[in-house]
This record gives structure tokens, C-alpha cells and sequence, in this order.
């Protein structure tokens, strides 16, 4: 048997992260730079990465974008190499979610919504899969959602959004994994952050939420690091294709 902690150190690789100003994605930034990576954060607000980059020391670097911005991937992807190289590992973290009633969703909404969640995550891995398929090694990590597969009110363009991370996870895999690149997905549950901050500002919303899970209560940040490790490190060597909901159990009910 390998050796545990050998299994999940990071140490040489680099990992990009994207929506790493706060909630998730910075914990994930925080927890990849803690087992030895190399880590660049990428977010729109630049003054929270740079206190986040400031925090973490050497291994870390900032890119300040907006990956909605379909036509400044390929830049963007450019400005993430700068620092370290093209990253092995690769966080999609950010995402958007206008909370619009189906009847008043608006095409602009939809857009920014389907841009950040769904084609940002793909085009972005696309841009260095030539990289990790030159290295024979690369991990892909989406964040999917309780909303993959149920339907909350006023998540139509966000859970349309999620349902397809979670088919362009298995594509991912399907079509990138005989390369070494392993694609899989965590789906959070209720974590306190910013976007589910009309969740947590209610509480009792909140505690139906705690009620509804199985472990009975809501996710804590620190929830996110073990499942994180485990998709990005050679502790998941032969797991790809797959989303780990790290729900306390809410989908299991």
C-alpha cells in the first residue's frame, strides 16, 4: 500500500484556481497550497486575491479576470501560466447565480450565467490539456451542485448551468483521461458563502437545510478540503468521470 501521506502531497505541481477571492474557492486555494502546490488564484476583485496571495506567501500568484468573458480565455490562460508554468491541477470554483424566476429570466442573465459556470471551466482546461498531456499527468476539478440534479426555485439558468457541469465532467473524462487527466466534481451542500449568503441570512431556511442532510448540519469550509486533496492528487488515480456531492447527505434523502 502507498504510503498516505505521500499519496496526497502536492509538492511540483501547480493548480489554478479559479473564484479564489473567497467562499470555496478560496479554501480550496488555501488547502492546495497547504499540501505543497504552487497556486494561482484567479478572480475578478483583485484586492481580495492579493490579501489572500499575501496570506499564503512564495506559492502563490494572482490573475485578476472575468472568465465570463468568453473572448479572454485564451489571455487569461496565458496570464495563469506567467508565474509557475501551465498548472497540472485546475479548480473551477467560480460561478454566478442571478436567483431569477423562470419567468423573468433574461437572456442577459442567462448568458453571464452559462459563461461562467459551463463554457469558462471547459475552454479554460482546454487551453492546457496540451501541457498535462505533455506531462501524462493533470487533474480537472469542477464544482457542481445540489442543483445538478434537483430543481430549487429560481435556479433555471443556474441549474442548467450545474446539470451540465456535471455531463461535461464525464465528457471530460471520456475524452481526456487515457492521457492522465483525470476529470471529476465535487457538488458542495450549504457551505456559508457569499453566493448562498441569502440561504444563510435566513435561519430558518438554514435549518431546514441542516435538517434535510443527513449528518445534520450545514457544511463548514474546512468540509471541502479532504475531498478536494483526494480529486487532485494521485490518491484518485483511478477515479475519473465521477461528482462527489459533499452534501452531508442531502441528495441521500
Amino acid at each position: 500500500m502507498a504510503d498516505l501521506p505521500a499519496m496526497f502531497d502536492l509538492t511540483g505541481r501547480v493548480a489554478c484556481v479559479t473564484g479564489a477571492s473567497a467562499g470555496l474557492g478560496q479554501r480550496a486555494a488555501i488547502a492546495l497550497a497547504a499540501a505543497g502546490a504552487k497556486v494561482v488564484g484567479v478572480a475578478r476583485r483583485a484586492e481580495a486575491l492579493a490579501d489572500w496571495a499575501e496570506q499564503t506567501g512564495e506559492s502563490a500568484a494572482t490573475v485578476a479576470a472575468d472568465l465570463s468573458q468568453r473572448d479572454q480565455i485564451t489571455d487569461i490562460a496565458d496570464r495563469i501560466a506567467t508565474p509557475f508554468g501551465a498548472p497540472d491541477i485546475i479548480v473551477h470554483a467560480a460561478g454566478i447565480n442571478t436567483r431569477e424566476a423562470a419567468d423573468d429570466v433574461t437572456p442577459e442573465g442567462w448568458d453571464v450565467t452559462l459563461n461562467l459556470n459551463l463554457a469558462a471551466p471547459f475552454f479554460l482546461t482546454q487551453a492546457f490539456v496540451p501541457a498535462m498531456k505533455a506531462k501524462g499527468w493533470g487533474r480537472v476539478v469542477n464544482f457542481a451542485s445540489l442543483q445538478t440534479t434537483r430543481a430549487f426555485p429560481g435556479g433555471v439558468s443556474y441549474g442548467a448551468s450545474k446539470a451540465g457541469i456535471g455531463q461535461l465532467t464525464r465528457a471530460m473524462a471520456e475524452a481526456w483521461s487515457t492521457s492522465g487527466i483525470n476529470a471529476n466534481a465535487i457538488g458542495p451542500g450549504f457551505f456559508p458563502t457569499e453566493l448562498t449568503g441569502p440561504v444563510f441570512a435566513d435561519p430558518e431556511r438554514a435549518a431546514r437545510n441542516a435538517a434535510q442532510t443527513c449528518i445534520g448540519r450545514n457544511g463548514a469550509l474546512e468540509d471541502i478540503d479532504g475531498p478536494l486533496l483526494f480529486l487532485c492528487s494521485d490518491a484518485s488515480a483511478y477515479v475519473t468521470g465521477q461528482i462527489l456531492m459533499v452534501d452531508g447527505g442531502f441528495t441521500a434523502k
